[in-house]
């Protein structure tokens, strides 16, 4: 245990990772500390809730956020991001038209989960677009670990970034492609069909050992990961998965 870390609740993973369990909605954020550059996984849902991850990101770091990746669009996931001034972002190649012409949907959607009407507006009228879309594969260099971001998707949204990070375990951040606190969420946005497909592609690149952050809920292993594959290839009525 990272006794630091923890009081700033936080969970350290590995030397080189660690996340936080976000209140409210229960949405993770994942830190990546190079010895250059330091990448954050997913920035919260307003300014407020980002400026507060800011700040203890640097805290714990000594550093500034340099790199932020989305693993998807939702409210949860990208509305937080403006807090970082400067930083690089990353998402799934096509998901900046999405947000761009989105801004108004992602404002209800934050609206409809409990975020108030002023904090919403705010954050999707400054809403910052990844300038750096993955279609495959991008390794990001950021002094003593190489981050692979995969594009796995489609499957919970039709824009899924996935984040590996090689260490003592690989840690691999699913954005809400797994849920661990409850059962995955697939709205008018997702890919059915295709999560499946894109939980195989998660599991090759993390491999058995693994540890498996979730979108929202515990950090789990391949074997719940199979679990849940299977439970959503059901549920979905996918053939053949």
């Amino acid at each position: 245990m990272d006794v630091r870390w923890e009081e700033a609740g936080w969970e350290r993973l590995t030397g080189r990772t660690g996340r936080r369990r976000l209140p409210v909605w229960d949405c993770t954020v994942g830190l990546v500390v190079g010895d250059d550059a330091v990448l954050l996984v997913d920035p919260g849902s307003s300014l407020r809730e980002g400026a507060r991850v800011r700040a203890e990101a640097e805290r714990l770091t000594g550093r500034r956020v340099t790199h932020i990746a989305f693993t998807h669009g939702h409210f949860d996931h990208v509305l937080g991001a403006a807090a970082f001034s400067g930083a690089e972002v990353y998402a799934a190649v096509g998901l900046d038209s999405v947000l761009d012409t989105g801004r108004e949907q992602l404002r209800q959607s934050a609206v409809g989960h409990g975020l108030a009407e002023a904090e919403a507006a705010q954050a999707a009228e400054v809403l910052v677009l990844p300038r750096h879309p993955v279609s495959g594969e991008w390794t990001l260099e950021l002094g003593g670990v190489r981050v692979l971001l995969a594009n796995v998707g489609p499957g919970h949204t039709g824009h899924d970034l996935a984040v590996f990070v090689p260490g003592e375990r690989e840690v691999a951040f699913c954005g809400d492609l797994v849920e661990e606190s409850g059962e995955p969420q697939a709205g008018r946005d997702a890919v059915p069909s295709r999560w499946p497909e894109a939980l195989d592609r998660v599991l090759a690149l993390g491999g058995d050992d693994a540890l498996y952050v979730p979108g929202h809920g515990a950090v789990v292993d391949a074997a719940f990961v199979r679990v849940q594959r299977a439970a959503l290839a059901v549920r979905f009525g996918v053939s053949g998965a």
